[in-house]
């Protein structure tokens, strides 16, 4: 699905020290990301890198690709969690389906309406290479998948239902929306 950016929306696209979240069309958001095959100290600084961007976007989740870095790390932070990295994170069990208002930071001002499973379970390495799972529900859930996908190069442009898309100015969208 191709974006147009209304005229209003597009002082949001650039990005720089205060928005240093990479937004579309930059391809490394549609490469699939490598595997992390050992965890250095370059992995941890990468980490607290996105832990410190995610927080200044004021975002939930955030994906390695997003700050142009193809490796399998994300950021997971919904209400009520600290910022967690998972490493290489997998699903290895899902069930349910929900429905739910999501946006991203690299598609910034941009919403709708994505069916995600409502329950995973999923496993990774925690940023000293420790085997980790977590079981969840909901929103937690659901930014853990979306994260995911950005992994896999996949937007949740690319499983929005269409009819439901709309640009809202992000400092005044609801705080139920995965970004």
């Amino acid at each position: 699905m191709e974006i147009v950016v209304p005229d209003e929306f597009k002082h949001l696209y650039v990005t720089n020290a205060e928005r240093p979240v990479i937004k579309i069309p930059h391809p490394v958001l549609r490469q699939r990301a490598n595997d992390v095959t050992e965890i250095t100290r370059k992995t941890s600084k990468l980490i607290d890198e996105m832990i410190q961007i995610m927080k200044l976007a004021r975002g939930i989740g955030l994906a390695a690709p997003q700050v142009g870095v193809g490796k399998r790390i994300i950021i997971v932070a919904p209400e009520g969690m600290k910022p967690t990295a998972l490493v290489n994170p997998v699903i290895v069990e899902s069930e349910g389906e929900s429905l739910g208002q999501e946006g991203c930071l690299s598609i910034p001002g941009l919403y709708g309406n994505v069916f995600r499973s409502h329950r995973i379970v999923v496993e990774a390495y925690d940023r000293n290479g420790k085997p980790i799972g977590y079981e969840l529900e909901g929103m937690p859930a659901r930014v853990v998948q979306h994260e995911i996908d950005h992994l896999d190069g996949v937007l949740f442009i690319d499983k929005v239902l269409p009819e439901t898309l709309h640009w809202q100015d992000p400092d005044a969208s609801d705080d139920d929306t995965v970004e």
